[in-house]
């Protein structure tokens, strides 16, 4: 038996006023003939179909398309398509279409149910067996699952909503094994972060305010955990059976530092056998460049000579030939005023589309850091004052801000050691009356 573990499709998304309909397309395309070529049983899919509550209608027609055309690639042997919400998702948007697609061999968890063994759903063979069970949880809600009470601090809330999770997946899984005659493999679901999973810049918090991240030694024991809502995969707690799938797309600049994949576990009659990483395609070139503005411009020439290279030799409609999204930081203490106008120069009329220009600043060695091994008897405020200026840049028409802010900082200090000595003396005068 094997399972097929996708999460945080994100479909609808802008990425910096780009829609990334075109890149969904190609990946549930690419989606669907995988799992018929690896002629697997099930597709789980951990939460975030969407990613927003109220998804554009485009992304609800993609959505849509992918469960019949599923059925139609796969016609000699059903895929059972489990779907979940994720915190991104809307409980209403999903429901809408969640009876219709029940007759697309289609089941789709939103939320948590009064009843947990409408969480637990058998997976079977050609010949009607059940193979497997699976705990189909959803992004719990605190709201769903926990209550508070008045006079609870933060950390009794955090200690509740973990316990609440942990006894809800605890109830699930245990329904499972009620329901399996024999020794059958169990599969759980999750979205939510795992203490020591690594995020990315576009994962949103989950439990704001409350709780940071769930223990992975919390998990009831099965025989696979399939894991949504972080975009990087991973392995979490050095255990090959808790994994994360990550994004199929990236979905932030920084996710380019690593393969996006997909999973296939893979399953005997009563044990996880394997677990296959798949990597998925690139359907958009995106490219981070950093560097001092001179190393910035080279960058850009070399890369419009290769995309014009090999543009040459691809056939139009691939990638390869379409635009680059350009993510760059310019490294540099100069005020540059033209930095925009001098990028806009190098890729006007090429297939480069610069999304995003940013301005890191690299800290001198006389920073508040160079303080580390002083004690505060040893420092003035007025030293702090001046380190802390000395952080930023401070190009030459500015230079009197500066002068100006430290006049004002002085007279302060000035003011305050004024009224520390009137203070000093009416309590030397109010002692001497006593």
């Amino acid at each position: 038996m094997k399972i097929l573990h996708t999460s945080d499709w994100h479909l609808g998304q802008y990425f910096m006023g780009k829609s990334r309909q075109l890149e969904h397309q190609k990946f549930l395309t690419w989606l669907i003939k995988l799992a018929a070529d690896q002629e697997v049983d099930v597709i789980l899919v951990a939460g975030d179909i969407f990613d927003i509550g109220s998804p554009p209608s485009y992304a609800r027609e993609l959505y849509n398309q992918f469960v019949v055309e599923l059925q139609d690639a796969v016609k000699g042997k059903a895929i059972k398509l489990i779907v979940l919400a994720g915190n991104h998702d809307s409980a209403a948007t999903l429901n809408e279409s969640k009876s219709l697609l029940k007759a697309f061999n289609t089941h789709v968890i939103t939320n948590a149910m009064d009843r947990v063994g409408d969480h637990v759903i058998p997976i079977t063979n050609n010949k009607g067996e059940i193979d497997a069970f699976v705990c189909a949880i959803p992004f719990l809600r605190p709201k769903d699952i926990s209550s508070s009470s008045a006079g609870e601090t933060g950390s009794d809330k955090q200690r509740n909503l973990l316990e609440s999770i942990v006894s809800f997946n605890e109830a699930v899984v245990s329904c499972a094994k009620n329901k399996s005659p024999q020794a059958l493999p169990i599969i759980l679901t999750g979205h939510l972060t795992v203490v020591g999973s690594s995020t990315s810049d576009s994962v949103r918090d989950i439990y704001i305010g409350s709780l940071e991240a769930f223990p992975a030694a919390r998990f009831p024991d099965v025989d696979y955990i399939a894991l949504g809502h972080i975009h990087k995969p991973q392995i979490i707690a050095k255990s090959d059976h808790i994994r994360y799938s990550g994004s199929p797309i990236p979905l932030s600049f920084d996710e380019l530092h690593y393969e996006k994949q997909v999973l296939i576990a893979e399953f005997d009659k009563q044990k996880l056998k394997t677990v296959h990483e798949i990597p998925v395609p690139s359907f958009q070139l995106m490219k981070q460049i950093k560097g001092d503005i001179s190393e910035i411009e080279s960058q850009l020439q070399k890369l419009i000579v290769i995309h014009s290279s090999a543009a040459q030799t691809v056939p139009k409609g691939t990638h390869e030939a379409e635009t680059i999204w350009i993510d760059i930081e310019v490294n540099t203490q100069d005020f540059l005023g033209d930095l925009q106008k001098r990028v806009e120069s190098i890729v006007k009329d090429t297939p480069l589309d610069v999304l995003m220009i940013r301005r890191t600043r690299p800290r001198e060695h006389s920073s508040l850091e160079s303080l580390d091994e002083l004690s505060l008897d040893e420092l003035k405020p007025i030293d702090v004052f001046n380190k802390r200026l000395d952080l930023e840049q401070w190009p030459d028409e500015q230079a009197e801000v500066k002068r100006r802010m430290q006049n004002m900082f002085k007279m302060l200090l000035s003011e305050q050691g004024s009224d520390e000595q009137e203070q000093s003396e009416a309590i030397m005068v109010s002692g001497s009356e006593l």
